[in-house]
């Protein structure tokens, strides 16, 4: 690209920045909603299920590497954290 006058869309020279956790988060939404869930009836049913599925991923799964409590609530505990401490901006 460099040879032809294009620069990167992401990030510089030497970096790796790019949307792989996105991909990541996607693809364990489409495996675990829409081929285990599916057939749709329609664009609504995936909508209601997709909101459904962001509220467990953020606020009902428990992960064990944080304490076994949801990243919603390890958030909500680092932000009381810092405000505690001074640090808050």
């Amino acid at each position: 690209m460099a040879d032809e006058g294009i620069d990167a869309s992401v990030g510089t020279t030497g970096d790796s920045y790019d949307n792989a956790l996105t991909e990541t988060i996607i693809g364990l939404f489409k495996t675990e909603v829409i081929h285990h869930r599916g057939p749709w009836k329609g664009l609504d049913t995936v909508e209601y299920a997709r909101l459904e599925w962001v509220d467990w991923f953020n606020n009902r799964r428990l992960q064990e590497p944080i304490g076994n409590v949801s990243p919603a609530e390890r958030e909500r505990t680092y932000c009381r954290q810092l405000e505690e401490s001074g640090e808050a901006a």
